[in-house]
């Protein structure tokens, strides 16, 4: 059964945190919320936790996680930034936006798009979500939780716990998850293309 956390939205309780980042260090799979919705998120270590996050969404082998950052100077870390795209990127973050950028050799291969070399990132608008990444002190691979069939991100805590209580291995919630995923934007070939249209304003970068 997954271990349920009620944290505050504004001061996400400290020792919750930790408990939940420490199931993340132990090799657990866990759900919480972002400003886009529940999202699914392991260590970038974890090889089974990225099976398992396949597994409960339905994916293949051929899907890319996100790498969800605590700010800008970790994203930089992972990616390259071309000066024609740095001040995008900078004005939209943190907020609901996924970029896909040329991954730097601090990322797992595993994790790249084997073509373009790429991955996707984000800095996330969201106290626990932020809270999470303080405390385990590195990126988080994530996806956002949509299940087989569903049309959208699942929203509300309670239903996450019901529906996934024997799949994932903790459930945060805070009530104040997003409602719709990221507005995904492509800069792997140099220009901005918008792949997904979500929560953050696509006309940046259309």
């Amino acid at each position: 059964m997954a271990t349920y956390f009620d944290v505050h939205p504004v001061d996400p309780q400290p020792r919750s945190i930790a408990q939940v980042v420490r199931l993340m260090e132990d090799g657990g799979v866990v759900a919480y919320p972002t400003d886009s919705g529940y999202a699914l998120g392991c260590r970038m270590g974890n090889l089974d936790g990225l099976s398992r996050m396949r597994q409960i969404r339905g994916l293949d082998d051929k899907h890319h996680f996100t790498l969800l950052c605590k700010d800008f100077s970790q994203l930089g870390q992972l990616v390259h930034i071309p000066n024609s795209v740095f001040r995008a990127v900078k004005a939209a973050t943190p907020g609901c936006y996924t970029f896909i950028l040329p991954a730097t050799s601090e990322v797992p291969r595993r994790l790249l798009h084997p073509k373009k070399r790429s991955v996707g990132v984000r800095i996330p608008d969201h106290r626990v979500a932020q809270a999470l990444l303080a405390e385990v002190g590195e990126p988080i691979v994530t996806t956002t939780l949509m299940l087989p069939g569903d049309t959208e991100p699942m929203t509300d805590g309670w239903e996450v716990k019901e529906r996934l209580d024997h799949q994932v291995d903790a459930v945060v919630d805070s009530g104040d998850a997003g409602r719709e995923p990221t507005t995904v934007v492509d800069f792997s070939s140099g220009t901005p293309e918008v792949v997904r249209r979500g929560a953050g304003d696509p006309a940046p970068f259309e």
